[in-house]
């Protein structure tokens, strides 16, 4: 699972990973629209995937839900929180059928997997049966998060990464790095290219939810932090290219 502290990652002709698991938030399927899909930009992202399934890297996918709903937020409102998070499950479901659309349209065959069981548009989440898939080379996207409330989506992606034997999560985001401060804030900030498990903790960084980070950490999986908005990005970090930021168990900590 991962690399062992002190191994090089595993090298593969044309590629740097095997097997990947990309987190996509639910923001980055609205696009510019800030609220439910934008077909364009789903789009989009079916067209990089298949630019990175040509090169033979198995793919699996969580997908977040928060361009139609946000657990928490609803909560704020008085919503019981169990429920709430259960209808942010539902969204990430609707978000899963909408990839799996564009990407067979393509001519890429996938899976849609929930963790709660919807017979009906999806098959349930079974870790044996998501590896077969992948081995055959289907595109397998993971929705309904974890099944549980109170988990976020990038907490579901450290678990299936881990459980699905991934060699890296890619968290694709609006961002193109992790900074040591809010760029938005401090126009001086500086962007990492490279940070260690250890460093990241100390300094605060906000690459993943607590959860979510000490499954990565304990289990030595690498976080690629990037912008998929740039198109070719996701081909380059799955080639290994310098894109966003890198946060591994044993690494320097460098600045671009």
């Amino acid at each position: 699972m991962g690399n062992p502290a002190g191994t090089a990652p595993r090298q593969y002709v044309g590629k740097k990973y095997r097997r990947i698991l990309l987190k996509l938030s639910g923001e980055i399927l609205a696009g510019d629209d800030r609220h439910g899909i934008n077909v364009q930009v789903v789009k989009s992202l079916a067209e990089q995937m298949i630019e990175v399934h040509r090169l033979g890297v198995e793919i699996a996918i969580v997908i977040g839900g928060g361009n139609f709903w946000r657990g928490e937020k609803a909560q704020a409102q008085g919503m019981d929180r169990v429920t709430a998070d259960y209808m942010g499950m539902m969204a990430t479901v609707i978000n899963g059928l909408a990839l799996q659309d564009f990407l067979e349209q393509m001519g890429l065959i996938s899976r849609l997997q929930t963790a709660i069981e919807i017979k009906s548009v999806a098959e349930p989440f079974i870790r044996r049966k998501s590896i077969r898939h992948l081995e055959k080379k289907r595109v397998v996207i993971l929705s309904g998060g974890t099944g549980n409330p109170y988990f976020t989506t990038d907490t579901t992606a450290a678990l299936r990464a881990i459980e699905l034997d991934a060699d890296v999560i890619l968290k694709a985001t609006k961002v193109n790095g992790v900074y040591d401060s809010d760029p938005e804030k401090n126009p001086n900030a500086k962007r990492y290219s490279h940070v260690s498990f250890i460093d990241a903790l100390q300094k605060q960084l906000k690459v993943m939810d607590s959860t979510a980070f000490s499954l990565c950490m304990d289990n030595k999986m690498p976080i690629q932090v990037f912008d998929i908005r740039q198109e070719g990005n996701l081909l380059k970090a799955v080639k290994g290219e310098q894109v966003g930021t890198l946060i591994e168990y044993d690494v320097q900590t460098r600045y671009y």
